[in-house]
């Protein structure tokens, strides 16, 4: 059974779309042709390009398609899921002592069109996602970051605990916990990031840590056109998989291979 992954599509369906064709799980018409393949989006899925609204409708149709068919379809949440979620409900709630939610948002690309866009099937659908998963020995996550034990000790108390924050929308709280998924780059110095990766392993699971969030081309000096595969690093624990699609960079549905013994 495949194993797919895309990073950080932020609002740009066309190139999504076009991407999953290629690879052979979408048909000419755009409904799932992957079998039982699983394919996970790891968040961002709004702000900085044209259809935020276009990416979460695409992942909601395809879920039930793929799940007939025996696949998968999955995504976790991103920060910039969170923040477009806070700034329908609760906009003028604090994220720092200088910033609001809404403020953050929109200094971070947010796109009137998505937030105006937002219809309450897809507000639900985003406050049900998980912000961690487990699949196949990949520890699937937005941020480069162990901030998430901050939020639990392990999967299912992290996840509980997100649905929670989403369901309350506690002005004085969403915005200091959804910070936490800010975080970023806590994996790359070699001196200590392989110890992080495997202190969230040991956590929570899984023997490779697969993320978004912080771009290939940003991160690692990749050029965006030359961006064709993942990054592997922190002693071949951690692997970052955002092409960087709002930098220019083509979108990208990794296949993962199993992850070495």
């Amino acid at each position: 059974m495949a194993l797919y992954v895309i990073g950080d599509t932020h609002g740009h369906r066309a190139q999504v779309t076009e991407a999953l064709r290629e690879a052979g799980l979408l048909d000419a018409g755009g409904s799932w042709a992957g079998g039982d393949a699983r394919l996970w989006f790891l968040g961002d899925l709004t702000d900085r390009g044209p259809d935020g609204i276009g990416v979460i409708d695409l992942i909601m149709t395809l879920q039930p398609q793929a799940a007939a068919a025996g696949g998968e379809v999955g995504c976790v949440l991103g920060n910039h899921d969170l923040l477009i979620y806070g700034s329908r409900y609760i906009p003028d709630a604090p994220i720092t002592a200088e910033r609001t939610i809404i403020q953050s948002w929109a200094l971070n690309g947010g796109q009137g069109t998505d937030l105006d866009g937002l219809t309450d099937a897809q507000l639900g659908w985003l406050a049900a996602l998980p912000a961690v998963a487990l699949v196949e020995d990949n520890l699937l996550i937005h941020a480069d970051t162990t901030a998430y034990l901050e939020l639990g000790d392990s999967i299912d108390a992290i996840n509980a605990t997100v649905r929670q924050m989403m369901a309350e929308r506690d002005p004085e709280t969403f915005g200091s916990k959804m910070r936490l998924i800010f975080r970023r780059f806590e994996f790359l110095d070699p001196a200590t990031g392989p110890a992080r990766a495997r202190q969230l392993l040991d956590r929570l699971g899984g023997r490779r840590i697969v993320h978004g969030h912080s771009t290939i081309p940003e991160t690692f000096s990749v050029p965006p056109a030359e961006v064709d595969s993942p990054v592997v690093y922190a002693d071949g624990l951690v692997m970052s998989v955002d092409t960087g699609i709002a930098l220019g960079a083509r979108c990208v549905p990794f296949e993962l291979a199993p992850v070495p013994a």
